[in-house]
């Protein structure tokens, strides 16, 4: 149980930190006179870095999940303390060099001072549509690097609990089945939760009506509040 507490432990901190870097600002933002955010903050950088993170680790887990009932004779070869800790710094690494890439190609736009966020955080979508520079490089940089960053981890879950699937079915007892079973259903509930609401917000195309901005930003406010709030009560009653 050592790697998943491990990698449990890592995504409480980035689910903190993620919060964080929305929520008290949203919650100051409610007050009708203090609605702004300087263009110099550090709330998209931070928000991309922890809103990665959170993808690479369900990955993560993914792939221990597969371990543990694919090969569960092999698991404590394979999913050691070391390799767990070179697979967060993995995930840390490649998540830093997106958020730095996303960063870095917002601040060569300019923006309006007087110019309205149709948002409650700073957000790369948003950010482009307030813009009164080209945004078309970081349309195209969002497009490929972000559709990578969301649908390959997508892929990647998706095939690991194929395979898990495929090896509860050859159990020959049912309660063997639902002990297999049990040991990957909060994460599966998780990822679902966390990957449904983020392709709706990131890869399913929205028009600028007002019922379309609305439903972005209800998406926003499940990936970034009510998953990671959920995340705890899910494992914590399974654990």
């Amino acid at each position: 149980h050592q790697p998943m507490y491990i990698l449990l432990a890592i995504l409480s901190c980035a689910d903190i930190l993620f919060t964080s870097t929305t929520v008290p600002k949203a919650l100051v933002n409610i007050q009708p006179k203090s609605r702004s955010i300087s263009y110099g903050s550090a709330q998209l950088y931070f928000f991309l870095t922890f809103g990665d993170m959170d993808i690479f680790l369900l990955v993560t887990m993914a792939y221990d999940r597969y371990i543990t009932i694919c090969h569960p004779l092999h698991y404590m070869m394979i999913m050691n303390r070391q390799h767990c800790i070179l697979l967060v710094t993995v995930c840390w690494t490649l998540t830093s060099l997106v958020a730095m890439t996303h960063t870095f190609l917002i601040f060569r736009l300019s923006f309006y001072s007087k110019k309205v966020v149709p948002d409650f955080f700073c957000d790369l979508g948003p950010l482009m549509k307030v813009s009164c520079a080209d945004t078309q490089v970081n349309q195209l940089v969002l497009f490929f690097l972000g559709g990578a960053v969301i649908l390959m981890p997508f892929m990647l879950i998706l095939v690991s609990y194929i395979h898990i699937f495929l090896a509860i079915l050859r159990v020959p007892s049912a309660k063997g089945r639902y002990k297999a079973f049990s040991t990957c259903g909060s994460h599966l509930v998780v990822a679902a939760l966390f990957f449904g609401t983020v392709i709706r917000a990131y890869l399913c195309p929205s028009s600028s009506s007002f019922n379309s901005v609305q439903e972005d930003t209800a998406a926003a406010v499940m990936y970034t509040v009510v998953t990671p709030l959920l995340n705890p009560i899910i494992y914590c009653m399974k654990t």
